[in-house]
């Protein structure tokens, strides 16, 4: 909602006199509250995606982070906007450093990716799944059912509670989601007024950032059930492109890096993939059912 509600004001400032109204909804994602999400992709766009081609919305808010990395026929994404802090966030009542925990200390987290990469760093933690909005989750940590949890730092500090955050994961210590930190809007394709509206919005970067990120995401298979990083640095003309494939228990990792010209960040991302998949990518998503 909050960030439905910062789009809806961005274009009511952008167009004078645009009426803009908010559809709330409920997401599988958000309904499915304990244990991991298994099975399917977009548990948290499917009914957005529904709403937009019955034509009962104009325009869907996603984190970009939750879109898988195939477009339903006559959606697309319009426009992100520029991105927030892309980094894991460490929060925890007792601990300023995820170094700190002690051995058999339970870290909660829904991400099959940051339990991987977590599993990887510290295999003598009790890693648990932990789902529910923020605000639950964080609960769960005060009422000291785990001893620490990770998020996203874009969510912790769009919601005003930054100051949760004990420790910034570098993202070349704890690689991101697809998307993580960007907001993205869906439109129908074929709705030329909304698509104009969103356009003014859209942040050139962030486009670019996510070309790469997705493009290598769909040639992996990846989505939220499957252990894939990937975080793209623009910096001038060019783009930095860091991938990651594992496995659930982090016990497997392949990780690797290439750089390129921002005007191929897609071409990038699809070479990138090819280079994880070599690597030793491959074998590990076909043992989760992904066919590679």
């Amino acid at each position: 909602m909050w960030q439905a509600e910062h789009v809806a004001a961005l274009l009511r400032a952008r167009h004078r006199g645009l009426e803009v109204e908010l559809v709330p909804m409920t997401t599988s994602g958000d309904q499915q509250v304990e244990g991991a999400l298994l099975g399917g992709k977009g548990w948290f766009v499917k009914e957005l995606e529904e709403a937009l081609l019955e034509k009962r919305a104009d325009l869907a808010v996603h984190s970009m982070k939750d879109v898988p990395a195939m477009q339903p026929p006559g959606l697309a994404l319009c426009a992100f906007l520029a991105a927030e802090d892309p980094r894991d966030a460490f929060v925890s009542n007792a601990h300023a450093r995820l170094a700190e925990l002690p051995r058999g200390a339970r870290v909660g987290t829904s991400s099959l990716r940051r339990q991987a990469q977590l599993r990887a760093e510290r295999p003598d933690l009790r890693v648990s799944d932990l789902r529910g909005n923020v605000g639950t989750r964080l609960a769960r940590l005060d009422e000291e059912k785990f001893d620490a949890v990770l998020l996203a730092c874009a969510g912790l500090t769009r919601l005003g509670l930054g100051a949760r955050i004990t420790e910034h994961l570098a993202v070349d210590r704890f690689v991101p989601a697809i998307g993580q930190g960007i907001i993205g809007i869906e439109c129908r394709e074929d709705d030329a007024r909304t698509r104009e509206l969103v356009a003014a919005l859209n942040d050139g970067a962030s486009a670019t950032r996510l070309a790469a990120e997705r493009a290598m995401n769909a040639r992996l298979g990846g989505s939220c059930t499957v252990p894939v990083a990937g975080h793209a640095v623009i910096s001038g003309k060019t783009v930095r492109l860091t991938g990651l494939v594992a496995s659930p228990d982090g016990a497997r990792i392949v990780r690797a890096t290439q750089e390129g010209a921002a005007a191929s960040a897609t071409a990038l991302g699809g070479a990138l993939a090819e280079q994880l998949l070599a690597a030793g990518g491959a074998p590990i998503l076909r043992s989760l059912g992904v066919p590679v």
